[in-house]
């Protein structure tokens, strides 16, 4: 069993106007020592799902259905009391998106980390403590003397790496990074990266580490689940999603991605809007957006298919991959996509392969 098993997860957000389904029947795996990348378009879930995995959401927000068990506990049975002291921080960790936000300003960066500390291993001295979070600075680049400042004295990358100490402190043996370098330019970018890998290999922790940049997940990450509607559309190994994606909304996704042995070529966006998830359409939720739909595509939604090595698919088209692959390739092809149910449909292709 994995350490890490999500299966059917729908997680809702209570609108004015109804439930917003921002995970509506995500299954997914995270072993042991993997790092499995979210990769999406804002807005497709990626975040919800990560949160839901430690209920660090807000009030209007609800797990309807589902499991989330991790290494035999039921996280989806346990008081918000036993999930804080048991699982947040010293089994499960995150890595927000701004590390600003993740720090309370009121009190100092290595007074927060030393209270996590503690909160956890009622053994453990002040002194103690402080000492670990000294260490844990160094380790990352941090000086050591700086762990009495407060958060708004240091810089973005000094917080994300300060943030990165927090979130290490216990050791846990799964890891949220939730874009974790957002904002930051790319030689910090690239190093906090390094450094949050480094660590992970230490410490021989999981991560589930979450973007919309495709070169971070290809760098990174064992395995990728491209998620899309509040759905995973498709998973496999890195390689296989970078090389020989089945679905078009991935195939969408790495025309925007930059290729170096080719300089010259077109990024092309995919267009149109994420669906509005307060009330999704029938079929599959990427069909207003693609241009491959067919009438089968508008109205059933496509069932997850087995292509062997873990490569999973939600897509009726996914059996004609190099005719997918050739298409989505040329700017034309999304260029000329309507916005819409069109009135009439592709042919069907059929492929050998």
């Amino acid at each position: 069993m994995s350490l890490l098993e999500i299966t059917d997860l729908k997680t809702y957000y209570r609108a004015s106007d109804g439930w917003v389904r921002a995970t509506d029947g995500v299954s997914l795996s995270v072993d042991r020592g993997e790092t499995v990348g979210l990769v999406g378009e804002s807005g497709s879930g990626k975040t919800t799902l990560a949160k839901s995995i430690i209920r660090l959401f807000p009030k209007n927000a609800e797990i309807v259905d589902g499991s989330i068990n991790y290494d035999g506990t039921e996280i989806t049975e346990l008081t918000d009391r036993q999930l804080r002291k048991q699982i947040r921080w010293s089994e499960i960790s995150m890595i927000p998106q701004n590390a600003m936000n993740g720090f309370d300003p009121v009190y100092t960066v290595g007074s927060q980390i030393v209270e996590v500390i503690r909160y956890h291993e009622d053994d453990t001295s002040k002194k103690e403590a402080r000492k670990r979070a000294r260490e844990l600075f160094n380790e990352l680049g941090i000086d050591p003397d700086r762990i009495d400042d407060y958060p708004h004295q240091f810089s973005g990358g000094m917080a994300q790496r300060a943030m990165i100490a927090l979130a290490l402190c216990l050791s846990p043996n799964i890891i949220l990074a939730d874009e974790p370098t957002t904002a930051l330019d790319v030689v910090i970018q690239d190093r906090i990266l390094e450094t949050i890998k480094e660590k992970q290999r230490e410490i021989d922790s999981a991560m589930i580490m979450i973007t919309h940049d495709m070169s971070v997940v290809s760098e990174t990450c064992d395995r990728i689940a491209v998620v899309y509607g509040g759905r995973v559309v498709e998973i496999a190994d890195a390689e296989t999603i970078m090389m020989s994606p089945r679905h078009p909304y991935t195939l969408g996704l790495r025309n925007a991605f930059p290729d170096i042995s080719d300089e010259d070529k077109d990024l092309i966006s995919i267009p149109g809007t994420p669906p509005d998830l307060v009330d999704p359409d029938e079929g599959c939720r990427f069909a207003p957006r693609c241009p491959f739909a067919t009438e089968e595509c508008w109205e059933v939604t496509p069932e997850a298919e087995d292509y062997g090595d873990g490569h999973m698919v939600e897509c009726h088209r996914a059996d004609e991959i190099e005719y997918l692959q050739e298409e989505a390739a040329k700017k034309e092809t999304w260029m000329e996509q309507e916005i819409g149910r069109p009135d009439e449909t592709p042919p069907e292709v059929t492929s050998d392969d």
